[in-house]
């Protein structure tokens, strides 16, 4: 048996590709949308992939299906409740799927969604205990899925968590020694508590899973519906995009640069220009209502969350990374990149009439403004578990993924700081509220744990 497992630290994505050696057969299940490393690989060991598998319909990337399917003749497999728009290989529970001797056997395990499953891998298919479960989003290291994702298109959190608390008791009765490899890890907002490592056992999870203790099916969904982070709103896109037939990532379509005078032309035409520089960069300068999202960290969710996906984007990358930027956007589906700003330093320079700077308070100067009495508003963009830790005293506490939907909140006639936990998302939360019409916007340098190290009194 062939067995990769690939990990996208940005999105804490976890695919899979899984092959009979002898027979060359190979299935790949949850793959990304940028494909290249399935096929490489499946190359290099002589495979061809017959079949993809999505454990379900994704919320947080846009699948590769599409693109595999387009590059192998690959049959596209779900769980027999998904309904798509492209021809749909609809796996029953118990179904065997054989590669050769290695074989794949389906398990529903509804709950995250109600089409999701979990895909049993078996060395040999004789084996009375499998090699591993591929968990999808049912079943996390540390958590499981949760339940809330889709009450928008139809599902109440309610009821997905009452089919969950049954898949996991499914997934429980399997052999300990059996290896749990789930679809996401920490930093992921498909859970709370997931941990960072990439696989587990099922003996492991019994014992060490919070969700995963004895309790019933009353106590299990007030568990899990409670605490969950606030969801990015192109979560719903992808949801519903990833059961459409769209358009397949091309790897050799590139990036355009452009003038700057061809930047501003689109951002006066609704385009929003994101920035990927670091903050302090972003600060330093950068061209007025801009919206920074650094990628160096998790850019694409990020980015999913402060911009819509019918926008037309244009890039201000760092240095030689454009076509990653643009890359990381169409892993979420966000393909409207209109182009890059070629070489920005430059291009602000020469216009410095469109370049603003941003305003970065350091801890002491936010507890001196505190004491004003002109005193600022103060924004917590954290997420409700991070807030039950401590917050600023006299902070709102507004998730940035809600941000975008709850800026009529944020008062006009004062000062704003918005702050995190150490100064990656208070610096788009800050350009998101300057883009939204807010004229003196600061965010706090080093965020929380700045804050902390004064040694001030935690709301």
């Amino acid at each position: 048996m062939i067995f990769t497992q690939y990990y996208l630290d940005c999105l804490s994505q976890a695919s899979y590709l899984v092959a009979d050696e002898a027979t060359g057969q190979a299935v790949v299940v949850d793959p990304r949308r940028d494909v290249a490393e399935y096929l490489a690989d499946a190359r290099a060991h002589g495979l061809h992939i017959v079949g993809v598998i999505n454990t379900h319909f994704h919320a947080d990337f846009l699948a590769g299906h599409l693109e595999l399917a387009t590059a192998t003749g690959a049959w596209i497999g779900y769980g027999r409740r998904a309904q798509a728009e492209y021809p749909v290989h609809h796996l029953a529970d118990g179904e065997r799927i054989a590669l050769g001797d290695v074989t794949l056997q389906i398990m529903e395990t509804p709950g995250h969604t109600p089409e999701s499953i979990s895909v049993l891998v078996l060395e040999h298919a004789g084996d009375a205990v499998p090699y591993g479960v591929l968990t999808g989003d049912a079943l996390f290291i540390g958590d499981v899925g949760r339940p809330d994702l889709l009450a928008s298109i139809g599902h109440t959190a309610d009821e997905l968590a009452r089919l969950l608390h049954a898949s996991i008791g499914r997934l429980l009765a399997l052999p300990d020694g059996v290896r749990v490899f789930p679809a996401h890890g920490a930093g992921s907002a498909c859970g709370k508590n997931l941990s960072t490592e990439r696989w587990s056992t099922i003996g492991n999870q019994r014992t060490e899973n919070y969700a995963c203790a004895p309790m019933s099916e009353d106590e299990f969904v007030a568990l899990v519906t409670a605490g969950q982070p606030a969801a990015p709103d192109y979560f719903v896109f992808d949801a519903v995009l990833n059961r459409k037939v769209h358009d397949v990532f091309d790897p050799s379509r590139h990036a355009r640069p452009l003038d700057l005078s061809e930047v501003l032309d689109l951002q006066r035409a609704g385009a929003v220009v994101v920035d990927a520089r670091d903050p302090q960069e972003f600060a330093a300068g950068h061209l007025t209502d801009a919206q920074n999202v650094p990628a160096d960290g998790r850019f694409a969710e990020t980015a999913g969350s402060v911009v819509r996906p019918e926008q037309q984007i244009v890039v201000v990358a760092p240095q030689d990374r454009e076509e990653e930027v643009v890359v990381r956007l169409a892993r979420i589906g966000f393909d409207r990149v209109a182009g890059y700003l070629r070489e920005p330093e430059g291009a602000f320079l020469d216009a410095p009439e469109h370049v603003r700077r941003a305003s970065r308070l350091t801890a002491p100067e936010l507890a001196t403004a505190l004491r004003s009495s002109q005193a600022p508003f103060v924004v917590d963009v954290r997420n409700p578990g991070e807030v039950r830790l401590g917050t600023i005293p006299g902070a709102v506490p507004v998730p940035l993924a809600q941000l975008p939907g709850r800026l009529a909140e944020i008062p006009r006639d004062r000062p704003v700081v918005a702050y995190c936990a150490g100064g990656y998302r208070s610096s788009v939360a800050a350009s998101l509220l300057r883009r939204g019409g807010l004229d003196d916007v600061s965010d706090l340098l080093g965020g929380y744990g700045a804050w902390l190290s004064l040694a001030q009194p935690v709301g």
